[in-house]
């Protein structure tokens, strides 16, 4: 069940609770904004509007994000992860015709479990261009067989040694271009229902609160708790993307 016929108003509170949560994880963390929202937005407004929701709520908070802290931006590497990640969107297409969503979803968690393993002990994902674009085409590939974009770009801008701030900066560029793609896909296909624009007005205002008190919490974290939030982080969304596959 779900709130779709609760009074407007219902909808947007109960989002605005959600993404107070999930503006706060963005802030923290630089990512976790879908993460910590769809999975409570759908008993809200079901899955499909949960997840039109999340991107437009998304296209927002990262927006402001990435002008509030546009100094710290990495430009070369937003044009390079965005650009090949238009060529990766057709890529998640196919996956989802080849592939069952369960099948596809317990791959990328293990990949990504594989991947965080390696990180904490230490080895990075080799900088540089190459795996820019390899992250960049993946990551558009999740996005539209998955909608789990984040990990690839979190994994290689962290190999990247990233200075905490430039690294949130960067994710928040590349996430609000990426959400941009998505939002105009959803709005060709029908799917910003007036249901979607209520529930995204009320997580509009709960994720700007999220984010300003995430903000507060993230200006006192050391460069070392910075890199343990967001390995736990990729842990966290992995091990929640194989349980819900398994289920």
């Amino acid at each position: 069940m779900h709130l779709l016929d609760d009074p407007v108003w219902v909808v947007a509170l109960v989002s605005a609770g959600i993404f107070v949560v999930a503006g706060a994880a963005q802030a923290v963390s630089g990512f976790g904004l879908a993460l910590a929202a769809v999975p409570l937005l759908t008993w809200v407004v079901g899955p499909e509007q949960a997840v039109a929701v999340a991107v437009v709520v998304g296209v927002v908070v990262t927006a402001r994000g990435w002008a509030q802290h546009r100094s710290e931006v990495d430009p070369a590497r937003v044009r390079r992860l965005t650009g090949w990640a238009v060529l990766g969107l057709p890529l998640g297409l196919v996956a989802v015709t080849l592939m069952s969503t369960r099948a596809l979803a317990v791959l990328i968690a293990v990949t990504v479990l594989l991947l965080v393993v390696a990180l904490a002990s230490g080895v990075r994902l080799p900088a540089g261009r190459p795996a820019e674009r390899v992250a960049g085409a993946v990551s558009g590939a999740l996005l539209t067989s998955t909608a789990m974009n984040g990990p690839p770009l979190v994994l290689v801008l962290d190999g990247a040694g990233l200075e905490k701030r430039s690294f949130r900066a960067t994710l928040q560029a590349v996430f609000c271009l990426h959400d941009v793609m998505a939002m105009a896909a959803f709005a060709v296909l029908g799917l910003l229902t007036t249901t979607v624009l209520v529930a995204s007005g009320g997580g509009v205002v709960g994720v700007l609160v999220g984010w300003w008190l995430g903000d507060l919490v993230f200006e006192q974290l050391s460069p070392t708790t910075f890199r343990r939030l967001v390995l736990g982080g990729l842990v966290v969304a992995s091990l929640a993307a194989l349980a819900g596959a398994l289920a």
